[in-house]
This record gives C-alpha cells, sequence and structure tokens, in this order.
C-alpha cells in the first residue's frame, strides 16, 4: 500500500508540475510546409480547392480509409472554394470539419480547421505562387491552443506532428499533379 501510495503522489507532482509549466507555455501554434510542383498554379490549385479531391493526396484521408466524411456546401450548389467542406468522424482520427473560407484562384485557399475532440479552430491556407516552369505550393496552419495548459503542451511538438502530414501530403499532391 506504502508503494501504491508514493506512486501516486509522484504522478499527481508531475501532473501538477506539468500544468504550471504548461500555463507559460505559448497558446498558439504554427507549421509551414512548400514543395515545388512541376505544372502549372491552376492544375495543383484544382487538386486542393475541391474537397472530394483531398482523399487523393491528404496523409489524413489515408491515414484511415473508414473514415466517414460529409462534404459541406453541396447542397448550396457549393462543391469547391469558399463554402466548401467537410466533416469526418474517424476511429483514429477523431472527429471535426474543415470548411473553406476564401481564395484567390490559383493563388490562394484558406480554410478553418475544427477538432471536436480539442475544442479548437485552426487557420490553414495554401498559396500558389510561380517558380520558374513550375509552381511553387506552401501549406501553412495556425492555431490557438486556449487556457488548456496540457493542450500547450501539444503546441511544442505540432510542427514535428503536422509536419509530416503536410510532407507527406505536399509529395503526394506533387506527385498526382505532375502526373501526364
Amino acid at each position: 500500500m506504502q508503494v501504491v501510495k508514493w506512486v501516486l503522489g509522484i504522478v499527481v507532482a508531475l501532473a501538477v508540475l506539468m500544468g504550471g509549466v504548461g500555463m507559460w507555455l505559448s497558446p498558439t501554434y504554427s507549421v509551414s510546409r512548400s514543395v515545388v510542383v512541376n505544372t502549372a498554379p491552376d492544375r495543383v490549385y484544382a487538386l486542393v480547392d475541391n474537397p472530394r479531391r483531398w482523399k487523393d493526396w491528404s496523409a489524413w484521408h489515408e491515414r484511415d480509409p473508414n473514415m466517414a466524411v460529409s462534404y459541406l456546401g453541396a447542397e448550396r450548389g457549393v462543391e469547391r472554394g469558399p463554402g466548401a467542406g467537410w466533416t469526418w468522424k474517424s476511429r483514429t482520427g477523431g472527429a471535426g470539419s474543415l470548411r473553406f473560407t476564401s481564395a484567390e484562384t490559383g493563388r490562394r485557399l484558406s480554410y478553418d480547421l475544427v477538432l471536436d475532440n480539442f475544442g479548437t479552430t485552426s487557420q490553414g491556407e495554401f498559396r500558389f505562387a510561380a517558380a520558374g516552369l513550375g509552381t511553387k505550393v506552401s501549406w501553412v496552419m495556425n492555431g490557438k491552443l486556449g487556457d488548456n495548459p496540457y493542450l500547450r503542451w501539444m503546441g511544442l511538438f505540432s510542427n514535428g506532428l503536422i509536419g509530416k502530414d503536410f510532407d507527406e501530403g505536399l509529395a503526394r499532391l506533387k506527385a498526382l499533379a505532375e502526373k501526364p
């Protein structure tokens, strides 16, 4: 019984310490990745501004091929661009929604990402710029983690966690866009 109390005391002390330190961590995070795709901006943009095309290149869709996806906007005649998006429920990826918020065709596409499990909303953006004969595609996402000190710890690791998904997605997007 003494050992259980000792272990429980250590667990509680660590939780208090992590919570206290967490309050001093940044409540925001930012992740950014880029790739040069050897094709015109409009061709790459068409793979990104259509929610139904994300399953062809996104790491998130590949991670759980059985996730339940419902597309947003079609009921209002919006299949792509601002107002379009999707919700999902996944055994491995939780639940949430992604909705495109603004766009400049062939140049920029912004979105809001809501993760239901965390109660947070992040803002993301794709930027498309000429790069020689190709297109530089930049994927950026910024988020606020709120007042939860334990959630703020995730901000420290967001670049590595989310960044690898961006890297994988951009590599797949490049391969798809460069297909003849």
